[in-house]
């Protein structure tokens, strides 16, 4: 897939930028996107993870279903079913069936009918959903509401089971939420967990009419906006029982371009006054205005630096769990520690820009974003 032109009129310069970086990260000789591209310089960059490779190959192909012209060379339906038959043989995570059931929907495409039955026999053993968290849970409730919208007969009884068991397990007095059903670290829940159970609170609640489902997803989004840190930042890990920010870092780069521009253009629709502002304010932390003043862009690759994260902890999270837990007990704020103490985590993986597609795939109300000189410069076209 590399050295073709893929740029369009249609598309932004914005999703073409993700779509030529994601060019780089594809494994022919899997027909599917890679787990990881080092950005340090090693002769071979790719890393291939096969059920993460799945997992995010799914999560990229639900971005597409969202981009205005999707590249020629880019075949949605072979790649789709090449990579939905290896949910059954290699280790997935549960949630990597939810966003199997969102993309198929999204793209008009049906799940083989082995996986079909996989997921229908997890779905209707509810001692499973105990182990659910949060991430299954939300993307495979957005992923049942996906599908209800084609048969509702069958998928809408489930999607109300599963929203039941979140609002029963999952919602904290707080205004955010859980990360499992049961256990003593189900209060420590990172800013995923709030992005996977907004998402389902929203589409669930935008299905079914629900306004107490909108409403539960309209206050975690203003409790999260109140929360951003001073550059935009968005907070990684949350006690949720109080609503507690235990600790900024790492800061994510997808996060601020992709997965909190996914809940927001939602909390937007909805009424919740500062989710534009929260989006960009969010992105221009990418473009730059963050801690380290560096754009988290490699525009020579048309790809994006992962995180920031505080030096020593590359390769650890050990300090990063002791830090939230002693912040926990001692009910004590995170704060941003001084820039000097930051470094970069230098890959890129292949969802991230799938969530670029995703959250602006369809915008043009946000050119300051999709119109950025940083990509206009980089998303002419291959000659």
């Amino acid at each position: 897939m590399n050295n073709r032109d893929i740029s369009t009129s249609e598309n932004s310069p914005l999703v073409d930028y993700a779509l030529k970086g994601l060019d780089r990260l594809w494994l022919p000789e899997f027909g599917r996107w890679s787990h990881i591209y080092h950005l340090d310089n090693r002769s071979q960059p790719n890393e291939s993870v096969p059920p993460s490779d799945v997992f995010y190959t799914l999560n990229v192909l639900l971005g597409m279903a969202r981009v205005r012209r999707v590249p020629r060379n880019i075949n949605l339906s072979e790649t789709f079913q090449q990579n939905v038959r290896h949910l059954l043989t290699l280790p997935v995570s549960k949630y990597a069936l939810g966003v199997a059931l969102w993309a198929g929907a999204e793209l008009g495409l049906a799940l083989p009918d082995d996986v079909l039955r996989h997921i229908d026999g997890m779905l209707s053993d509810r001692n499973q959903w105990r182990s659910f968290r949060a991430q299954d849970l939300g993307m495979i409730v957005v992923g049942v509401v996906g599908q209800a919208k084609v048969d509702r007969k069958k998928w809408s009884p489930i999607a109300t089971g599963l929203f039941a068991f979140l609002l029963d397990r999952y919602y904290s007095p707080s205004g955010l939420f859980f990360d499992a059903a049961f256990g003593p670290r189900r209060r420590y829940a990172s800013f995923a967990t709030q992005t996977y159970l907004l998402l389902a609170c929203y589409a669930y609640g935008e299905l079914m009419n629900d306004d107490r489902a909108i409403q539960i997803a309209n206050t975690c989004s203003r409790k999260l906006i109140e929360r951003q840190g001073p550059n935009g930042e968005w907070p990684w890990f949350f006690d949720a029982a109080r609503g507690q920010v235990l600790d900024f870092y790492e800061v994510y780069s997808v996060h601020q371009y992709g997965m909190a521009p996914a809940f927001l253009e939602l909390a937007e629709r909805h009424g919740v006054f500062g989710a534009r502002s929260a989006i960009i304010k969010g992105f221009n932390w990418v473009f730059g205005q963050n801690q380290l003043a560096t754009p988290m862009l490699v525009p020579h690759l048309h790809l994006t630096i992962r995180s920031q994260v505080r030096k020593g902890e590359l390769h650890t999270k050990k300090w990063r769990v002791v830090r939230a837990l002693r912040n926990s007990m001692l009910r004590r704020e995170a704060v941003l520690v001084d820039p000097s103490e930051l470094e970069l985590r230098l890959e890129c993986r292949s969802y991230e820009l799938g969530w670029i597609l995703w959250s602006f795939g369809q915008r043009s109300d946000c050119p300051e974003l999709t119109h950025n000189q940083m990509f206009m410069e980089r998303c002419q076209k291959i000659t």
